[in-house]
């Protein structure tokens, strides 16, 4: 079934109409037709099956069935990423929203080799991602901060995991036997971090610093292997809701 992700406050019989491209991926795209079924949801109240009720060449209204699933909660996982170009930054976060992370932050870095992001274009891709993957939520895309600021605002009940291209722990290693709870990955620039950023992000006291292993990889290559281990030491921690 056809997933959608809409702002709309979801239960049984609420009328739902689509924007002119939802509506058009809908009726143009998928060829769907009056009566046609589709999966709805919105991050807050589960998934429910709606019926096409009406549609012309440009707009369509669905009217919300049954529940199909009740709300979940993923992990409490903050992807922070260097700006990088923005192919690879929007792999990146697809792939974010394809493993279960719950916002990506952007981050300006003395060595970053780019300046600015289309947070815009970023949350659509993630809201794209999340309707393909199954999750009942999508993830917050922020907009870029300077990574001196986010560290100075930091809430250390947040532990982080920092990704460091001069060596660390392995992965598994470092995460081995640690409870899951709020935690953030730290994922650098293609130059990797300077010396001074290395040096603070070091003696930070809810830091684990890792290493990702002995290759050089890019930041897309990088935040992908990080998230996938991250997974397997600490898993998804889903949480049901009655919503």
């Amino acid at each position: 079934m056809i997933r959608l992700f809409v702002s709309d406050d979801l239960k049984a019989g609420a009328p739902i109409a689509p924007g002119m491209d939802a509506s058009r991926y809908l009726i143009a795209v998928m060829r769907l037709a009056i009566g046609s079924e589709v999966a709805l949801f919105n991050g807050r109240d589960g998934e429910w099956r709606a019926t096409v009720v009406d549609a012309d060449k440009r707009r369509c209204r669905l009217t919300v069935g049954s529940r199909i699933r009740v709300q979940e909660t993923g992990p409490d996982l903050t992807l922070v990423v260097a700006l990088v170009k923005r192919g690879r930054l929007e792999t990146i976060v697809e792939k974010a929203a394809e493993l279960g992370v719950a916002r990506v932050q952007p981050v300006l870095t003395r060595r970053t080799n780019a300046d600015k992001a289309n947070v815009e274009r970023l949350q659509a891709i993630a809201v794209e991602a999340a309707e393909q993957t199954g999750r009942l939520d999508v993830p917050e895309i922020l907009p870029p901060v300077k990574l001196d600021k986010l560290l100075d605002s930091w809430d250390a009940s947040r532990r982080l995991m920092f990704c460091d291209e001069t060596g660390g722990a392995p992965v598994l290693e470092a995460l081995s036997g640690v409870e899951g709870g709020p935690w953030a990955i730290l994922i650098g620039p293609e130059g990797g971090f300077a010396p001074e950023e290395t040096e603070r992000l070091r003696g930070l006291e809810y830091a684990t610093v890792v290493s990702l292993g002995p290759r050089i990889l890019r930041a897309d290559t990088a935040a992908i292997s990080a998230m996938t281990l991250w997974q397997v030491a600490l898993g998804d921690w889903l949480s049901a809701s009655t919503t």
